[in-house]
């Protein structure tokens, strides 16, 4: 007999081993953690497992997961954890009162597979699996409501299908940026260094660096803080006020070291700023972390 296992979680290779390799045990199903979307599938799936695949999740996801476990507790279906050691102590700070069953990473997808198997049959001997056969006999859904749960479910799998196809292509895109400095050699070093990894556009000033917005997308900016007639803080300014560029990462290239000016520098609100002469790995670790 397989059990039906309803996933969720950020960890998608986990997600990935049951579908995978525990397809003898388990009848799978995915859905998201959103809290409507996990009640909407356990009250028409009825799984007899939610199994909770961690990776990343922020203090606050779990916390709005704890809420799912009043509504579940009614249909007496377990809910089991599954991530690495500091995951799990972190889920079980957050919720301490939670009653789950917790795997913690690593562990071979056969002996977690035997644990969850083992973990259902003694929560649910023959006699409630028999009793639960009933129960599901007895409230069959109309054939109205059998397709309509059907055409529902497959819409939310073909969306999420979607996300993630978009997901991955966006992680596979190389990403583009756009360096402007009145100072050729400046942008000939800047555009050697980071052609290996990135496409990269250059403009000598800010008026061509705007002109080259209006018409091109870039992922983000690297923006010479004092250029003659426009200088960076006003290129900055006229970057904000469009609105197809207002939240467009911008890192400022400043000569500046007096700490009254590089207060002035923050005070626009830039992603970060660099001193020249640049530090070619501090701005390598910068990009990384603004394309993050």
């Amino acid at each position: 007999m397989k059990y039906k296992i309803l996933l969720t979680g950020n960890n998608k290779m986990i997600i990935n081993e049951f579908f995978t390799y525990m397809d003898f045990s388990f009848e799978c199903l995915s859905t998201s953690d959103r809290y409507d979307d996990i009640i909407s599938h356990v009250k028409y799936v009825r799984p007899d497992a939610l199994v909770y695949c961690l990776y990343g999740e922020n203090p606050d996801d779990l916390k709005r997961f704890v809420n799912v476990e009043n509504k579940i507790a009614e249909e007496r279906i377990p809910i089991i954890i599954v991530g690495d050691p500091d995951e799990c102590t972190q889920f079980e700070k957050i919720a301490p009162a939670m009653n789950v069953t917790i795997f913690r990473k690593p562990i071979t997808s056969q002996k977690l597979e035997e644990n969850i198997v083992k973990l259902l049959k003694e929560k649910r001997p023959k006699a409630e699996q028999e009793q639960r056969s009933v129960r599901v006999a007895e409230s069959v859904l109309k054939t109205d409501d059998v397709m309509r749960v059907a055409e529902e479910l497959l819409a939310q799998i073909a969306k999420e299908t979607e996300k993630e196809k978009k997901e991955q292509a966006e992680a596979a895109r190389r990403k583009h940026i756009l360096v402007v400095d009145d100072d050729s050699s400046v942008l000939k070093l800047l555009k050697g260094y980071l052609a290996e990894r990135y496409d990269v556009a250059t403009a000598i000033s800010g008026k061509i660096a705007l002109k080259f917005l209006e018409a091109k997308k870039t992922d983000m900016v690297l923006l010479d803080y004092e250029m003659p007639n426009e200088n960076g803080a006003e290129v900055l300014a006229k970057i904000r006020e469009n609105p197809n560029t207002a939240n467009l990462p911008v890192v400022f290239l400043t000569g500046v070291t007096e700490r009254k000016k590089i207060m002035e520098v923050l005070a626009m609100k830039p992603q970060g700023y660099l001193t020249k002469p640049i530090d070619m790995e501090k701005l390598s670790s910068t990009i990384k972390g603004v394309l993050r």
